[in-house]
């Protein structure tokens, strides 16, 4: 597939969101807005908005925030992001929304967005969308995280969400202590598009979940929903250091063994070999899984049961962890199904490129200063009926 952006223009699209109130805060409180965000925390409603002037030259409002509110945080300016230099801490609770835009916490470690705690009672949300951040802990019960655009320093944790376009060092997806769920939230877990210079892991066994066109050095895999049907899709996976488990590595614990299935196909996959020459290890004996379709520079040697077909080794690939790019033998060599065709609606590319989810939608060139799809799911066929699009995105 050549690298071609898929531009569809959505006419008549439009939407509407109210906010009970906005309440503007700006350096030293010119024109009536507040001088700090906690003091227009206090002073908000459950609903309003607080649009934060970002101070020149960068400058920090320098507090710590704790939000036990509905509330959204945008920036005043577009396209350009406030600088928050403290902790911000989310008190949960049933039916809670917290939207934060637009934040940068600036290189310092120990300024890390945090949910404290489990929602009780219902479920509380989280969306942060197009912020520079540290560390994200949000892996508590009853909590969804739908986080895009951000660049994450160091860990991204969540127990059930969304993250679509993301940079960070890890992502986690897990439940605080494994604690069950009391409002099991309706869909999947789904972590498409991101860059993950280490790993991205799973051991969440309340929910299923989908790994889509992430460029990461490994993935694994600890913990799964009991009966459930997860899937590992069009990833890439490059690691240049000798590591001492399998780029794909599936290994529940003791506590999360929950029989289930996993679906590993169209992946691109090299790596240094250190204590392992495996591409896919599965230690797990509960755990079905069917590997098809995937392709690795090294050869392709597995550990432990699992369903092959039609997988390769010692193909000629060209890995780019700078510019994030895969060329060479992955270029038609995906699943041939209609199913999972790429943009241009040629046969599937193994790797981030590849299918209907590809990088191209999360990473497109040019971007600019400009709103910016973060999801966008549609039938791939359809024989009559009703056509439904499901897709979301956010303002810079």
């Amino acid at each position: 597939m050549t690298k071609k952006l898929l531009i569809i223009a959505f006419a008549g699209l439009s939407s509407t969101m109210a906010f009970a109130a906005d309440l503007y805060v700006r350096n030293g409180g010119t024109g009536g807005a507040y001088s700090t965000v906690s003091a227009a925390i206090t002073a908000a409603s459950d609903g309003d908005r607080i649009i934060i002037q970002p101070k020149a030259n960068g400058e920090a409002y320098t507090e710590n925030l704790i939000i036990s509110k509905s509330l959204t945080f945008v920036s005043e300016t577009n396209y350009s992001r406030y600088f928050i230099k403290g902790t911000i801490t989310i008190n949960p609770a049933a039916g809670r929304v917290v939207t934060i835009s637009n934040l940068t916490s600036g290189n310092y470690t120990i300024n890390d967005v945090t949910v404290n705690g489990p929602a009780s009672g219902g479920r509380t949300t989280i969306n942060l969308w197009n912020c520079d951040l540290n560390n994200v802990y949000a892996n508590q019960s009853n909590i969804t995280t739908n986080i895009s655009g951000c660049t994450v320093r160091g860990a991204l944790n969540f127990s059930h969400g969304r993250a679509t376009a993301n940079k960070a060092q890890f992502i986690t997806v897990r439940s605080s202590s494994n604690l069950q769920e009391s409002s099991i939230a309706p869909s999947d877990v789904e972590v498409y598009g991101n860059i993950v210079d280490d790993v991205l892991s799973y051991t969440q066994p309340f929910y299923d979940f989908k790994f889509y066109n992430n460029f990461c050095g490994r993935i694994s895999v600890h913990g799964i929903k009991a009966g459930g049907s997860n899937e590992i899709t069009n990833n890439t996976l490059y690691s240049t250091s000798a590591g001492d488990v399998a780029p794909l590595w599936i290994s529940l614990n003791s506590s999360t063994a929950g029989t289930g299935n996993i679906a590993i196909m169209n992946n691109a996959i090299s790596f240094v070999i250190g204590q392992t020459n495996s591409c896919i290890s599965n230690g797990s004996a509960n755990v079905n899984i069917t590997a098809s379709y995937n392709l690795s520079t090294n050869p392709f040697v597995t550990d432990g049961t699992m369903t092959q077909s039609n997988n390769s080794g010692s193909v000629n690939m060209n890995f780019n962890n700078t510019t994030y790019t895969l060329t060479g033998m992955n270029v038609n060599a995906g699943n041939p199904d209609v199913k999972y065709t790429d943009l241009d609606l040629t046969r599937n590319d193994a790797g981030h490129y590849g299918g209907s989810n590809s990088w191209a939608n999360y990473w497109p060139a040019n971007v600019g200063n400009k709103p910016q799809i973060n999801y966008l799911l549609t039938p791939r066929t359809m024989i009559g009926g009703t056509l439904n699009i499901n897709a979301s995105g956010f303002s810079k």
